[in-house]
């Protein structure tokens, strides 16, 4: 496994972090990285992703880290409501994302100042974890679909499975030992050339949207040794919510 030497400032957030997230990830994971010397050395990128555990941003911060770069996330604006968070995400450098809001294009153009400042990217292109009932990479959502023809920079997918065995989607209580074997394929740049000199039509950007999942999809299929459904899993079909716990509602008495 190559590992990188970080070239960036950490900056006192990254400081406080890395000392305490890395050696906990080391002692409850295993960490299984293929083809990571894939992730960018510099220059702006994005790299896309599926989403099946809230502590996959974690592990995926691991990967990026140690091949030097600092990733920047698009985080749920939910998480900078205390202050205290709000101060260590914002020097972390992630960035609030207000979902299902008009405010949400706040983020899009901090995502495309980021990457035209040098910086790695991190994008759930799902916009949430997945709903799937066999955790398969979901409908994509337009957003880094938008930022990679708005910035023509590279779109690095990752293809991961491992970290639903730390923290199932909305478990209470992570399960840390044994060690999880945690792995990451990452794939080679999509391949969006022809769109990106396009206007940037509905039609265009779903187009993007659907290379990026196909992408993510195949590298999860490659990890899992099996073959997705043909049909990606589309949340307003299955009048699914977009937020929080989907399992919640049902789980409750409804009041009169």
């Amino acid at each position: 496994m190559t590992v990188r030497k970080l070239q960036q400032k950490r900056g006192w957030a990254w400081n406080i972090a890395v000392p305490i997230i890395k050696p906990l990830l080391l002692a409850t994971t295993r960490q299984v990285w293929i083809d990571g010397d894939r992730i960018p050395e510099t220059g702006g990128c994005i790299l896309v992703m599926n989403h099946i555990s809230h502590v996959d941003p974690l592990t995926a911060a691991h990967i990026v880290y140690d091949h030097g770069r600092l990733p920047r996330y698009l985080a749920k604006s939910s998480l900078f409501k205390n202050r205290a968070l709000a101060r260590f995400f914002t020097a972390a450098g992630q960035i609030p994302v207000e979902r299902l809001s008009k405010n949400a294009v706040g983020a899009y153009d901090a995502a495309v100042a980021a990457v035209g400042n040098g910086e790695c990217v991190v994008v759930y292109p799902e916009g949430t974890l997945t709903r799937d009932p066999d955790l398969w990479p979901m409908v994509g959502k337009s957003g880094a679909a938008r930022i990679a023809l708005a910035t023509g920079c590279p779109v690095i997918p990752v293809g991961q499975w491992g970290a639903q065995r730390l923290l199932w989607p909305y478990a209470k209580r992570p399960s840390l030992f044994p060690r999880k074997p945690i792995t990451m394929k990452v794939g080679p740049p999509v391949d969006l050339s022809d769109l990106v000199d396009q206007p940037h039509t509905a039609t265009v950007v779903q187009q993007a949207t659907d290379r990026i999942m196909a992408a993510i999809t195949a590298l999860v299929e490659g990890i899992r040794g099996e073959t997705a459904p043909t049909e990606r899993f589309d949340m307003r079909k299955a009048g699914v919510r977009p937020t929080g716990n989907p399992h919640r509602a049902r789980n409750k008495k409804e009041r009169p």
